[in-house]
């Protein structure tokens, strides 16, 4: 059985750490671990097989398994990713997702499943869109600025001048939860930064 996870991103500007960091931790509780990453920054609209995915789904065989952190990440719209799981289906292999908890199989309802899940994925990034453009609209309407303000400080950079801080809270045996509620925040920024200074 080969373990292959999946990591996409839209454009450069965002970062895969996060969804690496979940794939991980999920698959370290059951002693399993990623063979092959896949690795791109590409639309979900771009159709798989010109995708590195694509080429990569090529060499999936019986018994392996396609991880991802979420349903979305194989696609941006229902044709789409029921078209990634049925592949894979047909060869049957699974398609875990972290996020949903999702193991999707070759069974009938597993099938059923993966239907109803890309209905709901779609229909959730739908109504995300449409909500994000109303307050855009909203906020430009009452004319108050859009978008990071200059001199906003960019989350991946939250850290940065702190490494003495955190290595002193790292020698002194402190957790990293505990360390994550000192400086208020999240685990999956925590561990982008350890892995960026080498603290891991």
């Amino acid at each position: 059985m080969t373990i292959f996870g999946y990591i996409r991103v839209s454009t450069d500007k965002q970062t895969t750490e996060n969804q690496r960091f979940e794939i991980e931790r999920h698959l370290r509780t059951q002693g399993i671990a990623v063979d092959i990453w896949i690795n791109e920054t590409v639309s979900g609209t771009v159709d798989f097989k010109k995708r590195q995915l694509g080429k990569v789904m090529k060499r999936i065989k019986s018994g392996d398994v396609l991880v991802c952190s979420e349903l979305s990440r194989l696609g941006r719209n229902l044709f789409q990713i029921m078209t990634i799981l049925n592949f894979c289906m047909t060869k049957n292999a699974q398609v875990w997702t972290i996020k949903e908890s999702y193991r999707l199989g070759t069974d009938l309802q597993s099938k059923i499943l993966a239907f109803a899940f890309g209905i709901s994925a779609e229909l959730e990034r739908v109504l995300i869109s449409q909500r994000t453009k109303e307050a855009l609209n909203l906020r430009k309407a009452q004319g108050k600025p859009v978008g990071r303000q200059p001199g906003a400080m960019n989350k991946r950079h939250i850290l940065d001048g702190r490494e003495k801080q955190i290595e002193t809270l790292l020698k002194q045996g402190i957790s990293k939860s505990k360390i994550t509620k000192i400086l208020k925040i999240g685990s999956s920024t925590l561990y982008s930064f350890l892995r960026k200074n080498n603290l891991l």
